[in-house]
């Protein structure tokens, strides 16, 4: 699954590197080294421009709420339960099928975290408290350096409380599509302990869907609605593109926001099941 990753890229960054024809430099989110679920993200997309005669899509940058709210959703608090869908059936899922053949997107990242449990326990408080098993965070990120893409769906909603005019009466939300985790090595396997992962599902059985630049137009592209069309574009994509390592368990405290959360350890903090 997905549930936190970073993005730290200036919006002017991001529309150089998806070459992006429209942004509002009032949409703007400051470097997010925790984004959460039902934080405001940056999402790539290809949309008709609001309010204009011409009806061909043009690459824009928005800012979305993370945690899909399906358009027949009585409440928005449904959206948390969103955050993820899964590629081998979103096609056929009620809450993200119109939007996988006809609104999708790209989650700019740094890279995600996941959490690997492992063999200790930790005393959630001293006296006869229930124990939980220590975690330890791993950070996910492109091996050359370059952005990471992650595939995603996003919709409208409306809030039927608010007047017709009110800028808040609808709201734009997103979900990340994950997959099978790649069992091929790591190319850094190794180079944090004989214990470490070898490869990306030794840390969790899914991932995000990240996709190389070759398949962003396509895509992007609301013209393309085919569902084995759309479904090959997010499978057999190349290995080896990403590394992984331990960083602090600081991350795990949603409030803890700053550079510092990507900073690589030479060595786990927590003892691991690898």
């Amino acid at each position: 699954m997905c549930g936190r990753y970073a993005s730290s890229r200036s919006p002017e960054d991001l529309v150089g590197l998806f070459d992006v024809h429209t942004w509002e430099p009032r949409e703007t989110l400051a470097p997010d080294y925790n984004v959460a679920p039902t934080k405001d993200v940056f999402a790539v997309l290809d949309r008709p421009l609001k309010g204009e005669e011409r009806t061909e899509p043009v690459r824009q940058l928005r800012v979305l709420r993370w945690g899909l709210v399906p358009s027949w959703a009585k409440s928005p608090e449904l959206g948390v339960k969103m955050i993820n869908a899964r590629a081998e059936t979103a096609h056929e899922k009620a809450a993200f099928r119109r939007a996988f053949t006809s609104r999708r997107c790209l989650l700019p990242a740094d890279g995600y975290f996941e959490w690997v449990t492992g063999k200790g326990e930790l005393d959630l408080e001293q006296r006869g408290r229930r124990k939980r098993a220590r975690k330890q965070p791993y950070f996910v990120t492109p091996a050359d350096g370059s952005v990471m893409a992650l595939a995603g769906l996003y919709e409208f909603w409306r809030d039927g409380t608010r007047p017709e005019g009110d800028p808040r009466a609808w709201w734009v939300t997103c979900t990340v599509l994950t997959t099978e985790a790649e069992t091929a090595a790591l190319p850094d396997a190794g180079a944090h302990g004989a214990d470490g992962p070898r490869s990306l599902a030794d840390i969790h059985p899914r991932m995000p869907i990240a996709l190389p630049p070759e398949r962003w137009d396509a895509w992007l592209d609301p013209a393309r609605t085919d569902e084995g069309e759309l479904r090959d574009l997010l499978s057999g994509l190349p290995t080896g593109r990403h590394r992984a390592y331990p960083v602090s368990t600081e991350v795990s405290n949603v409030r803890n926001n700053s550079p510092q959360l990507l900073r690589e350890l030479a060595e786990p903090e927590e003892k691991t099941l690898f």
